[in-house]
């Protein structure tokens, strides 16, 4: 062999794999555990704690909970048996997030899965709108027609500034008012929110999201600006994706809150004019 020249010995009969190949083959290999967890019912993955039918068949946790018996052989489920040695493999395996199919190209550890997917941005978007009683999901694209037909009571306004106004804000109980600001080539949700944090104290929330992705919010900052009487209260910050929802900011107080005595001090005749600004941010 000629000095410097790598030697490259092989077993008769073998041939080298390229790392293309290689890894190929791995992903190939991993794609065929991973099936192997495939639950029969819902093609969700069936993550630890492994339960399995007296025949050995897996099926997850949630549609287990929904079956009286095995969906692949019609036996017992009951005992519940643990199969400890597919929970070994599921620990070294990293499987596709569920919303793969929508363009997510994440491969996480069983234990990052449901973490990663309450916050995936390529999940369905709910109904942006406060409340549970809407439960409507879809695509982004599809979420202003959502509101257009489903909402026609929403308001929608064109411009960089606006004045949102809240009517009869002295209301009992939980109350939202929720308005649409257009501009920008994008579309922003208004939402003013009375909740009785504390027994017997009101507060008020109000936030402004975007009809877009997390991503896109980043491009954008709004002013929330109440005025009366050489008074005045201002809240700035970046907009939040719908896909955050309302809920999320009220729970950290990541919007403007007042309370009901500050709501009275900026009110004219039980109605709250708020100003609000939307500007692009420089890159």
């Amino acid at each position: 062999i000629p000095i410097g020249s790598p030697s490259r010995l092989q077993c008769p009969g073998s041939r080298r794999l390229s790392d293309r190949q290689l890894s190929g083959s791995r992903t190939l290999q991993s794609t065929c555990l991973t099936s192997l967890f495939e639950c029969p019912v819902c093609f969700d993955y069936v993550l630890p704690p492994i339960l399995q039918c007296q025949a050995g068949h897996l099926v997850c946790n949630q549609c287990r909970q929904k079956l009286s018996c095995c969906p692949t052989c019609r036996g017992a489920l009951t005992p519940s048996i643990r199969n400890l040695a597919m929970e070994k493999v599921a620990s070294a395996v990293l499987f596709p997030c569920k919303y793969a199919t929508t363009g997510c190209s994440l491969t996480l550890h069983h234990t990052e899965k449901p973490e990663h997917e309450d916050i995936c941005e390529y999940r369905p978007y709910s109904c942006p709108c406060p409340g549970a009683s809407c439960k409507w999901q879809g695509s982004l694209e599809a979420v202003m027609s959502h509101l257009m037909h489903a909402h026609k009571s929403i308001t929608t306004l064109q411009g960089e500034d606006i004045v949102f106004l809240a009517t009869d804000i002295n209301l009992p109980g939980a109350v939202d008012w929720v308005m649409m600001q257009s501009c920008f080539g994008h579309h922003f949700m208004l939402v003013l929110e009375k909740q009785e944090k504390y027994e017997g104290h009101q507060q008020f929330f109000a936030i402004v999201l975007l009809i877009g992705t997390r991503k896109q919010a980043e491009n954008f900052a709004y002013r929330l600006e109440l005025n009366s009487n050489r008074r005045r209260l201002t809240w700035e910050a970046m907009p939040r994706s719908i896909h955050d929802g309302v809920a999320a900011a009220i729970v950290n107080s990541d919007c403007l809150v007042f309370d009901t005595a500050i709501a009275h001090l900026f009110a004219d005749n039980g109605n709250l004019g708020i100003n609000v600004t939307i500007s692009m941010c420089c890159p």
